[in-house]
């Protein structure tokens, strides 16, 4: 083999293992960079708590509103739209 042979093979195996881990780490710093959450957006993970293996219980804002959801199990369940006063008290709370 001359060195050509060689410097192609490494360039071809540095190329998949670049791809490799562009894809398993690529969409992870992509969010980082563009900000996972927009002011402007509509929807929202707000906060998120695993009560067992399969159900977990969601706090998702809506268009400046939340609403409490319960999901997995058998069925996911909307438990209710909490009120503004609620929103402004938990905030309050965490800062």
């Amino acid at each position: 083999m001359r060195i050509h042979d060689i410097l192609t093979v490494g360039a071809a195996l540095g190329g998949v293992i670049g791809m490799i881990l562009l894809a398993r780490f690529g969409s992870g710093f992509a969010g980082r960079l563009t900000g996972r959450r927009r002011a402007d957006g509509v929807l929202s993970l707000d906060a998120s708590l695993s009560l067992d293996p399969k159900r977990r219980l969601c706090l998702v804002g809506v268009r400046g509103q939340q609403v409490l959801l319960l999901t997995g199990g058998s069925s996911d369940v909307l438990l209710g739209w909490l009120p503004p006063a609620a929103k402004a008290s938990a905030e309050e709370q965490d800062g």
